[in-house]
């Protein structure tokens, strides 16, 4: 058995209906494989049963605590049905773009099993170009980004034929825990609880402002301060903070309302190429020209609208945190960089520019921060009342003159530079989905593959109900900051 931590059991407690706490991505694949063979779900069911030793979430089924006494565990499933896992359906004609989107939006607004392992994999027929795709969901619980890139790299190989996958190993049949021995594990861990949240005081408490989900909750900012000084008087315990970007606030727009059950999305691809070259002729990162083309994209939306604030949107960039010794133990290790987006300049080019600045500073605050911030600070609260409190958090940040904590996620996660191939087939472009939550109502990942950087938005549809227009104004933000660039425009001190 295997214990979630506090930041994973959070993802759990998220879920209500209609905040959903699963991630995943579309990708699309050439209809046949290397030897002439159709891409279809018994060739998908065939590599999965083949591989299903060296993927354990793909095994884990929750196992709850009673009462809530403690943070669930994952048990490896007894009665693992893989054809309950991978599923088939094929679009009717013509099985186009939007067609694909919406009924991705659909499977997506669905919550997964808890009675079964945490995720669910489409095999998707009937698009009209040909190609045949491929619709994961999986708990954020069980993986981060960088797990799900080690769940990828199973799945996917360099080769379209392959690679040999070593024998499963001999293993002792996990014994399924009754509802005593978990009554057990509970009271046992609740006398830990209260020694978590002593060890962990002192990074959290100083800290707590710069944490998303309590930075504006009331009194925290009094907290945090009250901390930093006494601190301060206690030189081994002095913190490292950065005081800049804690009284950043977010401007209220649609996205910092409630959410729905529902959601849209769309997806679409950008020339790493052309990113490239921006970014070579500016003097910054590819992350900042990403970042710039979303913020420019946000400001016509907004503005078209007659929505856009005088203030500059903030946006949450997750992160990782995951050491090399944390590799492959799957679970959560991030962090989130709270970065402000110049949406308020009207110039592309002195946009770009403050992005690299802001971009540079929140680097530098977020090294300031303790790695486990985000875990640490949930021992503080029981695990009974972990959603209860998570529900609480989260109508707080809803409440009109409460300052919002941020406006949108944006995440930039690198991929592989190579071609992939599942089960002998090309992999054509992965489009990646993230969460929604309450105040955040949307979300923009970007995944690198080959030369593309491929988009996938999420939105709540009562707050966007069609995306495709803001993939749009992504593309013409590189557009315009391309013209520039090819121009020979010079960069702005």
């Amino acid at each position: 058995m295997r214990q979630l931590t506090s930041l994973d059991a959070q993802f759990l407690a998220l879920e209500d209906g209609r905040a959903l706490g699963h991630v995943g991505g579309l990708a699309l694949y050439e209809p046949e494989t290397a030897d002439g063979d159709p891409l279809d779900v018994e060739r998908v069911r065939a590599l999965l049963s083949e591989r299903l030793h060296m993927l354990p979430p793909f095994r884990w089924r929750l196992v709850e605590v009673p009462f809530g006494l403690d943070h669930p565990y994952w048990i490896e499933d007894d009665e693992f049905d893989l054809e309950f896992h991978v599923r088939e359906l094929a679009l009717p004609a013509p099985g186009n773009t939007l067609q694909l989107a919406e009924q991705t939006s659909r499977i997506f607004s669905r919550q997964l099993d808890r009675a079964h392992p945490l995720w669910e994999l489409y095999v998707i027929s009937g698009l009209e170009d040909g190609s045949v795709a491929m619709l994961t969901k999986i708990h954020h619980a069980a993986v981060d980004g960088v797990s799900g890139a080690e769940i990828l790299a199973v799945l996917l190989d360099f080769d379209p034929a392959g690679r040999e996958i070593p024998e499963p190993e001999e293993r002792e049949t996990e014994q399924q825990p009754g509802e005593l021995e978990m009554l057990s594990r509970g009271l046992t861990g609740m006398w830990k609880q209260p020694v978590r949240a002593i060890r962990a005081a002192p990074r959290v408490l100083p800290n707590l402002d710069s944490v998303p989900t309590m930075r504006t909750m009331p009194g925290v900012k009094t907290i945090a301060g009250a901390s930093r000084r006494v601190a301060r008087l206690m030189p081994q315990q002095r913190p490292r903070t950065v005081l800049e970007g804690r009284s950043l606030s977010a401007p209220h727009t649609r996205f910092q309302e409630r959410i729905s059950a529902h959601r849209r999305f769309a997806f679409g691809s950008l020339s790493l190429s052309e990113v490239k070259e921006i970014k070579n002729e500016f003097g910054c990162t590819v992350n900042d020209v990403v970042m710039a083309i979303c913020t420019s994209a946000l400001r016509s939306w907004l503005l078209e609208r007659d929505e856009l604030p005088a203030d500059p949107l903030i946006s949450m960039v997750p992160v990782s945190v995951r050491t090399p010794e944390q590799i492959g133990t799957y679970g959560n290790r991030v962090s989130v960089m709270i970065v402000p987006l110049p949406s308020n300049v009207a110039d592309p080019l002195e946009r770009l520019r403050q992005m690299n600045r802001t971009m540079s500073s929140a680097k530098e605050r977020h090294q300031a921060l303790p790695a486990s911030l985000l875990g640490d600070a949930n021992h503080f609260i029981p695990p009974a009342l972990f959603a209860q409190a998570a529900r609480v958090t989260s109508r707080v940040s809803l409440l009109r003159g409460v300052e919002a904590p941020v406006n949108v996620t944006i995440s930039n996660v690198p991929g592989s530079p190579a071609p992939l191939y599942c089960a002998g087939a090309q992999q054509r472009g992965t489009y990646p989905i993230s969460a929604i939550i309450d105040g955040v109502g949307l979300n923009i990942t970007v995944f690198s593959y080959q030369d593309s950087l491929d988009f996938g938005i999420v939105a709540d549809r009562e707050q966007m109900d069609d995306p495709w227009p803001l993939l749009g104004a992504i593309r013409e933000g590189l557009a315009e900051l391309r013209v520039l660039a090819t121009a020979g425009v010079p960069a702005p001190d």
